[in-house]
């Protein structure tokens, strides 16, 4: 299809992966103010990312570890381990992805087509390091001498000049790793890797993950029969999880297996080990109403209990805590008067704020937060905010030297500014290609809980011309937040209204930022409660907005969003009249562990909650069109999902359409063309729905 004034949007969002192309990201920062690194494609429409330097007295930049170069123009050949990683980080991007550095930030280690390579911050050389292949996640020492990395399940070091590259932590199985995080952790979790290094590089910190109970999923390519299945390890809710132990080793050979209880407290949440004191885990129960913190003797392998969190429905995880100051108090977070709050010692320091993350500790903490507005995200260090623009912010630290990234409602991509004690000495460039399209979001608060929505016109429409047939657009669950004051964050919403809907897009109960009590409200019922702040959204939107029109709604979304669609239709036809499910969780059974049993419970226990927020036992009800759409290599909400309702819906004689989309995980489609005809044909398909 040539590319026209009304379809090249889709093409470059498609290209451009959705204009995030070319934004700087991952800064790690010298503690001597001198230099930076971070992560940036070399222009808007490049998927290579490469590893840049920033003089800081100067502003001048330069390719440190540039992947065209280190491997002579060949393409990138990804070993399934990184394909994995990179799926759970939902990482779409080629070239340098990921890196990590020193505590000088003057070596950086990284891996391309599983290789290792090592660049020096000072000289500019980057070189590649002869090491068992194919490797993942490599991870200098703090001191800069040595590489840790994972080849074959077992975690090496290897001297930064290539010798001595020798294993330090060997699986002590069949389907056991050392050095790499479980697919829930990774999943769920946010945590991604599964060691940590000691600050004087003698130590390593490992995770040691025995895979052997967890039941075997595999992902066939119905598009490719002769293709091998991809074989995942999949802890799906009330089966056996993964068995996860820690150890510290020394380079020298020595191990000492770490006391801790796995049988009670079996997930191990994060762990960090820094210069402030002992290293810390953060561990937690089965059923994720007890965590605790523990401070471990690295000698020994003993464990003290420093803090225990309980609650009567689940101890929500924060990123980056738990950590020491460099005065040795304690940094955690905790769900205290509806708020998550941040403690020092035995101190709030975060007044009233609603804290998101914790973002760097030093004498301090520099971490995020949300005051009333929960569209609003700034940066805080202590009592100072930092940010001082409407909008998202987060932020990386070291020493003096603060690099803020800025998203806003008033300009696209972020705005990456370096701050030395406070003031604003240089910027990074971000290349990010400009979206030819006008994003007018009216950010409103509707309904009697608050809710936060986004109400969005066809670009030109006159408010009382006539009205519009309606499009839901939600996520609508757990962990993911729709409605904030960025532009970005509405660039399709405002191309599907462009198409000629009213679209809205709500956040309700169990979406970030809102508080514990927010949070929870989900509990034991998400599908009930999730779809109600749905409606009471759409209609209290369209009280205000006579142009809304209700007898004429549709809903799409993907993933949660997708389950919220096809619920809509289902249990709400009256109110919906025709939606689009993406990847939607169907049968709850089917998902992991630690997402689904926190909201759920255990399925042994509590099998009418996985009933009534199931879909399966619904489909005799549907009397409104519903098209499903699933990736088949999706290794999240496996297409089983899809398929399971699609059956049930054939057996009880209900039409309803069906797309697979083969070789597509959980993440929508990105070339160009076929992205393109992704978003026309649910346009097309919408539209003979509502019959507008």
């Amino acid at each position: 299809m040539p590319v026209t004034s009304e379809t090249s949007f889709l093409r470059l969002q498609a290209r451009t992966q959705r204009f995030t192309l070319g934004t700087p990201r991952e800064f790690r920062i010298a503690p001597d103010g001198s230099h930076l690194l971070f992560l940036r494609a070399a222009s808007g429409e490049d998927r290579t990312h490469v590893l840049w330097k920033q003089d800081l007295a100067t502003g001048g930049e330069s390719r440190l570890g540039d992947p065209d170069t280190l491997l002579g123009g060949g393409a990138e050949e990804l070993p399934a381990e990184e394909r994995a990683r990179r799926e759970r980080t939902r990482e779409q991007g080629g070239g340098v992805t990921a890196n990590a550095t020193d505590a000088a930030v003057r070596v950086a280690a990284f891996a391309l087509s599983g290789r290792l390579f090592v660049a020096d911050a000072l000289s500019g050389e980057a070189r590649e390091v002869a090491t068992v292949t194919p490797i993942i996640d490599p991870r200098p020492d703090p001191t800069g001498t040595r590489v840790a990395y994972v080849a074959e399940g077992a975690l090496r070091v290897v001297n930064v000049d290539g010798t001595d590259d020798r294993a330090v932590a060997t699986p002590d199985g069949a389907d056991r790793t050392a050095g790499l995080a479980e697919f829930v952790a990774a999943e769920e979790m946010g945590r991604s890797r599964g060691y940590w290094w000691s600050p004087d590089g003698t130590r390593l910190l490992v995770a040691h993950v025995d895979n052997s109970d967890v039941q075997r999923w595999y992902i066939a390519d119905p598009a490719n029969p002769g293709a091998e299945p991809n074989v995942v390890a999949y802890p799906a809710a009330g089966t056996p999880n993964s068995k996860v132990a820690l150890a510290v080793h020394g380079v020298d050979g020595s191990r000492v297996d770490v006391d801790w209880d796995g049988v009670d407290l079996p997930y191990l949440v994060t762990a960090h080990w820094s210069t402030g004191g002992r290293p810390l885990i953060a561990v937690q129960s089965r059923d994720q109403r007890t965590l605790e913190i523990r401070a471990l003797d690295p000698d020994t392998g003993a464990t003290e209990v420093l803090h225990t969190d309980t609650d009567e429905h689940w101890v929500e995880i924060q990123p980056g805590v738990p950590a020491w100051t460099t005065g040795g108090e304690l940094v955690r977070t905790e769900a205290r008067d509806g708020r998550y709050r941040l403690v020092v010692g035995d101190t709030v320091v975060s007044g009233d704020l609603q804290v998101r993350a914790v973002l760097d500790v030093a004498d301090d903490v520099l971490y995020s937060a949300s005051a009333d507005d929960p569209t609003q995200v700034h940066v805080h260090l202590g009592d100072q905010r930092l940010s001082t623009v409407d909008g998202v912010h987060t932020a990386a630290r070291a020493g003096d030297v603060v690099v803020l990234s800025s998203w806003s409602l008033d300009w696209f991509g972020p705005r990456v500014t370096v701050l030395r004690g406070g003031e604003q000495v240089g910027e990074v460039a971000a290349l990010n290609v400009e979206p030819p399209l006008a994003v007018n979001a009216r950010l409103l608060t509707v309904g009697e809980r608050g809710l936060r929505a986004a109400l969005l016109y066809p670009t030109g429409h006159v408010p009382g011309s006539g009205p519009l047939p309606v499009l839901m657009d939600p996520y609508g669950g757990p962990h993911a937040q729709r409605v904030l004051s960025t532009r970005g964050t509405f660039l399709t919403s405002q191309w599907l209204a462009d198409q000629g809907f009213a679209v809205i897009v709500a956040d309700g109960r169990g979406t970030p930022g809102r508080g514990p009590e927010w949070d929870r409200a989900i509990a034991g019922d998400p599908a009930e409660v999730t779809l109600a702040d749905q409606i009471d959204a759409l209609r209290a939107v369209a009280a205000e907005h006579p142009d809304v029109d209700l007898t004429r709604v549709a809903i799409r979304g993907w993933s949660y969003g997708g389950y919220l669609s096809a619920l809509a239709v289902l249990r709400a036809p009256e109110v919906f009249h025709a939606a689009i499910a993406g990847a939607p969780v169907t049968d709850w059974s089917l998902y992991d562990t630690h997402y689904t049993e926190r909201y759920l419970g255990h399925p042994e226990t509590n099998p009418d909650a996985y009933r009534r927020n199931s879909l399966i036992d619904d489909a005799p009800k549907l009397d409104r069109p519903l098209l499903i759409i699933h990736g088949l290599a999706d290794d999240n909400v496996v297409v089983a999902h899809a398929l399971r309702l699609s059956s049930a819906l054939t057996a009880a004689g209900r039409p309803h359409a069906l797309l697979p989309l083969p070789g597509v995980t959980h993440m929508t489609p990105q070339t160009d063309d076929v992205a393109e005809n992704f978003m026309l044909l649910q346009v097309r398909w919408l539209k003979s729905a509502l019959g507008a």
